[in-house]
């Protein structure tokens, strides 16, 4: 880099610019009077948008330059923000203020960094109309991303005959084989991160987990108003609400970007800031983990094509042999919820082996069920219905001789109110969700 800077050491993190030109979105950023980093996003075969869309899609671009940029604050996290052009109204301040908050508390638990009080996004812009319906095509934005939720949400909107399209960001091989089973039309956009993300880091930058689902969802939102779709349909169960640990105060969930909090500020901004007619939702919201994998257990025909292993999706370092590493939080929570709804050969001849039956991952099944330990930072349900899962199983002779399920039974159970353990109230919906009336009727397939 020709202005050499420590990223630690930086007072300003600078939005420099957005634009966008033959399908590409070029997101610009700096610190301090550093070297640009330019990141860019691919929109394959993007059509001219039309004129009455030009307002929705400005607002859209200049929202994903925003929240896109939380990939680079991060590497310095200095005690100013800029951002260029028009300034900011209190509802878009806020959200960013919200997102980049929570949405980095993981980060901040890691690093011992407190976030309180430094994320201040300059405001001072004037609050606008709120915008009005843009006719949007009624089809949906479902995105995939390899595991069981996002299927099941393709599966309960073709249930209803609803016009449909397969979207992932990146260019993961598993993603696309799950996309093309799904027999939808396909969307495959690609982000590129600024190089100089990665020298900054070479340089000590801090590091750590970012709210990815956010930006694929400005992502998202930004191909909505390109290609013509009204709503996005998203996989997020209610689990996602619940936080992984609390730490001086703060709550710090790993999925806080999709958790209800933050698709309830997204769906209203959108609906005020872009097009009424621009839904953002979970389709799963209402659902526990246990009742996504009772649904999911019934989708045979993608058991040799999905996979929620996160190794399989690391920018960085090496990918297990099979579509199953057996060893991440993710591997072991998925292989215990499917569990109650399989029969146990079926369910080893996906994952390849036995994973209640190896002593060594005792450690890894005891967080889940935040026993000892609390949740691990990982897209996982809540240690409550893992308990359940797992009481399940030990009532079950074929389980019961299984190293971790006897463990459960001997050491574990005796701790635990058994009324707190039932397995059917973690399969009826519950809660609030934000999923638009055109695809309500889908909830049914899952519910079945």
């Amino acid at each position: 880099m020709s202005n050499v800077i420590q990223p630690r050491l930086t007072q300003v993190f600078r939005f420099v610019r957005s634009s966008y030109a033959d399908g590409v979105a070029e997101l610009v950023y700096a610190f301090d009077d550093g070297e640009e980093l330019i990141e860019r996003v691919r929109f394959p075969q993007a059509p001219v948008v039309p004129a009455a869309r030009a307002d929705a899609f400005n607002a859209a671009l200049r929202l994903l330059h925003l929240i896109a940029g939380v990939s680079y604050y991060k590497a310095g996290v200095p005690p100013k923000i800029e951002v260029s052009g028009e300034p900011l109204d209190d509802s878009t301040a806020d959200l960013l203020d919200a997102l980049y908050l929570h949405g980095l508390a993981e980060f901040a638990y890691r690093n011992g960094l407190d976030l309180r009080g430094r994320i201040a996004f300059p405001r001072g812009g004037q609050a606008k109309p709120a915008v009005g319906k843009l006719g949007l095509p009624q089809r949906s934005l479902v995105p995939i991303g390899g595991g069981k939720d996002s299927l099941v949400a393709v599966e309960a909107i073709k249930s209803i005959d609803g016009e449909a399209t397969a979207v992932w960001v990146g260019n993961s091989a598993l993603i696309a084989a799950c996309a093309a089973r799904t027999g939808l039309p396909t969307l495959n956009i690609q982000r590129e991160l600024a190089p100089g993300l990665f020298e900054l880091n070479r340089l000590g930058a801090w590091n750590g987990h970012i709210p990815v689902t956010a930006v694929n969802s400005a992502i998202l939102s930004l191909a909505a108003i390109i290609y013509g779709y009204d709503s996005i349909a998203f996989a997020n169960e209610r689990s996602a609400s619940v936080a992984t640990l609390e730490y001086e105060g703060q709550q710090v969930n790993h999925q806080w970007s999709k958790g209800y909090a933050f698709e309830q500020l997204l769906g209203d901004w959108l609906h005020s800031h872009v097009a009424a007619d621009l839904d953002y939702c979970s389709l799963l919201r209402p659902y526990s983990e246990l009742a996504v994998t009772r649904a999911f257990a019934k989708l045979t025909p993608y058991f040799d094509v999905f996979s929620s292993c996160n190794r399989n999706f690391k920018l960085l370092g090496p990918k297990p042999a099979g579509r199953w590493c057996g060893q991440c939080p993710k591997c072991h929570f998925v292989f215990l919820a499917l569990a109650p709804f399989l029969p146990k050969p079926r369910l080893l001849s996906i994952f390849g082996r036995n994973l209640l039956d190896d002593e060594t991952l005792a450690a890894g099944f005891d967080a889940l069920l935040e026993y000892q330990d609390h949740k691990p930072f990982e897209c996982v349900g809540e240690g409550a219905e893992a308990r359940a899962a797992l009481y399940a199983l030990s009532q079950r002779p074929e389980w019961q001789e299984d190293a971790l399920v006897a463990r459960f039974r001997s050491e574990i159970l005796p701790q635990i109110d058994i009324a707190e353990l039932a397995l059917e109230p973690w399969l009826a919906p519950a809660g609030s969700h934000r999923v638009p009336p055109r695809l309500r009727p889908a909830l049914a397939a899952i519910d079945q």
